[in-house]
């Protein structure tokens, strides 16, 4: 099968393969024919080293597909059903899945970093998935927590988005800071992720919200998606005073992930208010706030880690949202590629100017 490999962290280019094999499906596992991809930021930072990830590696996280074999033990889904791919699987057992917490669950995302799913070349070497899914490749092995069935009638692309974009923005909106209705929102940074966290204060009832974003080419799909105001950086300044009368926002979202970001969602949100980072930031990128600011604000600094989902509702109760046509999944594609035109995608992404690529297997 074709897949697409990055050798080594750092390089710029992937080397496209058709020479990829699957180890056997385990009594636990699925097999999943990816038959949608998205191309997301965190893709970038696997590759960059920013998340840390083993090598060789196939990227990839945010895919939908068709299970086409299941291990002996495996009674959540069937060969034919369409899927989901959960790339933050949970044991279902331990004290944080039992606590409420399933996306918090370590024991898939160590599992990853030792067990290679794919093989290449002459000598068979072993090659690493990306958070253990690897879904650049067109089929991929993952633990029966890794696919969540879907309704049929969802296209594979819109089921690819809810994978990962959607989920971790809009349930940053909904799960972790519960935004109230008629309350006011500031969005800082609108790529994928941060335009699912403003569909999710849209659908949360927010009287405002404010995307802010550097590049202008963004702010007309933002307010389509439910900004009620878009402004660069320098921007803001005006519109806190405008919208809020200068005492800040309710909710301020980081959908960046730099330390810089998070202290300007602080700065924006109001005494007392709710500040959420969403964005994956670097292990070296030290976020700098007074300890006196932390008590006498007032504010909760939150984080939001795939949007503190629990896949196996919200999966699907984001499907739903999406046929009853409140949720707008089809604005979020930039464009629609193929497995060879992963590089150029990759570079396209770099550049900022896209939202979510998704690449639609033969």
């Amino acid at each position: 099968m074709r897949a697409a490999i990055l050798h080594a962290v750092g390089n710029d280019k992937l080397e496209i393969r058709d020479d990829v094999t699957l180890t056997p499906v385990g009594p636990t596992d699925v097999r999943v024919r990816i038959r949608a991809t998205g191309v997301c930021h965190s893709d970038l930072s696997a590759m960059s080293g920013v998340l840390p990830q083993p090598v060789p590696l196939i990227p990839g996280h945010e895919g939908s597909g068709e299970v086409v074999e299941v291990g002996e033990h495996v009674t959540s889904v069937q060969p034919g059903d369409h899927v989901v791919i959960n790339w933050r699987p949970s044991c279902q057992e331990c004290d944080l899945c039992l606590g409420g917490q399933p996306y918090l669950c370590m024991k898939y995302v160590i599992e990853g970093f030792t067990k290679g799913n794919f093989r290449f070349g002459g000598d068979g070497a072993t090659a690493y998935g990306m958070a253990g899914c690897g879904t650049w490749a067109e089929e991929i092995i993952v633990p029966w927590q890794g696919a969540i069935k879907i309704d049929a009638e969802v296209p594979w692309e819109a089921a690819a988005l809810i994978g990962c974009g959607i989920t971790t923005g809009v349930g940053a909106a909904i799960n972790t800071a519960k935004v109230r209705p008629g309350s006011t929102v500031a969005v800082i940074g609108c790529g994928g992720v941060g335009l699912s966290v403003i569909q999710g204060a849209r659908l949360s009832g927010a009287r405002v919200i404010l995307a802010v974003d550097p590049l202008e080419s963004k702010h007309e799909l933002a307010k389509k998606v439910g900004a009620t105001h878009a402004v660069t950086p320098e921007g803001v300044p005006e519109a806190l005073g405008e919208l809020t009368g200068g005492a800040g926002f309710d909710y301020g979202f980081e959908v960046v992930g730099k330390s810089a970001t998070i202290q300007s969602a602080w700065q924006i949100t109001r005494a007392g208010g709710d500040v959420i980072v969403v964005g994956a930031g670097a292990m070296d990128d030290m976020v700098s706030i007074s300890a006196f600011s932390l008590l006498f604000e007032g504010k909760n600094l939150l984080s939001s880690l795939y949007g503190e989902a629990d896949v196996r509702h919200d999966f699907p109760y984001f499907a739903k949202l999406y046929k009853a046509g409140t949720l707008d999944l089809e604005s979020m594609i930039s464009a629609r590629i193929r497995l060879g035109d992963l590089n150029d995608a990759v570079q396209a992404l770099r550049s900022g100017e896209v939202l979510r690529q998704i690449v639609l297997m033969d």
